[in-house]
């Protein structure tokens, strides 16, 4: 057995000492989020801001510089776990140590306030509270983006901390793309859903019933409630604390069972990825995800291409119906034809399948304006609302149906919505992927077994951690880099 290198042994325990803080601060997080009362939030920012500068200090020392160039030095074979984390640590590394504390520090405040703002001005539906916590926000991510430098777009160097390798050049032909072939599906899905009401499944879903059918849910699909939970909150999350705790929320529509239905298995899909990661490897880039991208895919695929599709209601009907006794009067058939109905919406979150990245792109399109200075934050809700119009043929008449319904922002987050698209084109691939390599995968699908379809993304996915960059992850998966045309094969095969 060989000898641990002193250098490694030195980085492993200070990047386990960081994920410790961001533990500590993903719990109060996640509490603010869900139960914190409202008078805490003075104290929670100072909290919130304390760790995040913690965290920042401890990975940006100069020693953490020293040992990764030693171990640069070691000569670690290339493929092994040292040489990944090694890697991943030196990239992380050279983009934290471009930006100073203070300024770490100030984000986290500056979010921690710009939430609260943000729930009270969807709840008015007036932009102009917001637009003072996004300025504040927009110039903090202008002066990260001037520390961490970028070749063309101040934007690629927010896309980078959350998806490697991406760019807004890349971005802007994806979406050009996709775009021009949603926009080519739509006309014949929204014809096909026409006969389909539009809240043909409304009735009395009380909230108790839709937990104990959404809990058989994830059950099946393989989450562990011994190690992650469910909580109602205002913008559905997934966070992980630590390698056994994984929290999931979700929003209840008493009136609608599908949005909290769905969006627990969009959840818990990002908590299937979090909890299959190594465990051993816990606060270390081997035991974290590869990209938001990769992990949207793995909510995508569980809540569309497995969720939404005949053979999972041609099953799970009957358990529906005893939790709900209202989806008696309804076949298998008629609930997968209300689910994926086709029909132009506000709200993202609660957009069909072909509509769903015209949002995103909407989000990317007004990002990219207020990171290039081609678009002024209080032009946000005219241009938002011009646009929708153009892209979904909607008139947007309230901020709280348009530019206010995300949380995002509010959280610093900037760069994040285009990982919502690549997620699905990735979930696309992935699935369709996985049913060519395993033929049978399709009868366990149809029977509610999901252990083939769990343990071919376990292995392929979720055990990778961070080895690879995302494309790189891809290709050495499905044998090619992330291409939009699955997405729009299956599309127009589905509708």
């Amino acid at each position: 057995m060989s000898v641990p290198h002193p250098s490694y042994k030195r980085l492993q325990k200070r990047s386990r000492e960081i994920s410790f803080l961001a533990s500590c601060a993903g719990a109060l997080s996640w509490d603010q989020e869900t139960f914190m009362p409202p008078k805490a939030l003075p104290y929670r920012a100072e909290q919130l801001a304390w760790l995040g500068g913690q965290a920042h200090r401890r990975f940006t020392a100069g020693t953490v510089g020293d040992l990764i160039a030693e171990c640069e030095q070691a000569g670690f074979p290339p493929e092994s776990d040292e040489a990944a984390n090694i890697r991943e640590w030196r990239r992380l590394y050279d983009r934290a140590t471009k930006v100073p504390p203070h300024l770490v520090e100030k984000m986290e405040r500056t979010c921690a306030h710009a939430r609260e703002a943000w729930r009270e001005a969807r709840k008015q539906s007036r932009f102009k509270l917001f637009k003072p916590h996004l300025d504040k926000i927009l110039s903090l991510n202008h002066q990260m983006a001037d520390c961490w430098g970028y070749a063309e777009s101040p934007y690629d160097a927010l896309l980078d901390g959350y998806e490697p390798g991406a760019t807004a050049r890349a971005l802007r032909q994806t979406f050009s793309e996709l775009g021009a072939a949603l926009g080519s599906i739509l006309p014949a899905a929204v014809e096909s859903s026409s006969a389909v009401p539009k809240d043909s499944l409304k009735g009395h879903y009380p909230m108790a019933d839709q937990q104990a059918f959404n809990r058989k849910v994830a059950e099946a699909i393989g989450f562990d409630f011994g190690a992650g939970r469910i909580d109602p909150t205002t913008h559905p999350f997934c966070s992980r604390l630590d390698a056994n705790d994984c929290r999931l929320t979700t929003r209840y529509d008493e009136t609608d069972f599908t949005q909290s239905l769905y969006s627990v298995l969009h959840e818990a899909g990002h908590g299937l990825y979090e909890l299959g990661l190594p465990q051993d490897l816990f606060g270390t880039p081997l035991g974290t995800a590869a990209s938001l991208g990769i992990h949207e895919s793995q909510s995508r695929l569980w809540e569309n291409h497995v969720g939404r599709s005949a053979i999972f209601w041609e099953h799970w009907h009957p358990i529906a119906c005893e939790h709900f006794p209202e989806l008696k009067r309804f076949s298998p058939a008629q609930i997968t034809a209300a689910v994926n109905r086709v029909a132009p919406s506000f709200i993202r979150v609660e957009a069909d399948q072909v509509t769903y990245d015209l949002h995103i792109l909407l989000r990317f399109e007004v990002e990219l304006g207020l990171m290039e200075d081609k678009l002024k934050t209080k032009d946000v809700p005219a241009f938002w609302n011009e646009r929708f119009e153009k892209l979904l043929g909607l008139k947007v008449t309230k901020d709280s149906d348009g530019c206010l319904q995300d949380i995002h922002w509010s959280m610093g987050s900037i760069g994040y919505f285009p990982t919502y698209t690549l997620g699905n084109i990735n979930a696309a691939q992935l699935m369709h992927c996985a049913l060519g390599e395993n033929p049978a995968m399709d009868a366990d699908l149809r029977r509610g077994e999901y252990e083939s379809l769990r343990s071919w993304l376990r292995e392929k996915i979720h055990r990778q951690g961070s080895r690879r960059l995302p494309g790189a992850l891809m290709q050495a998966v499905t044998g090619e880099l992330p291409s939009s045309r699955h997405q729009v094969d299956y599309l127009r095969k589905k509708f």
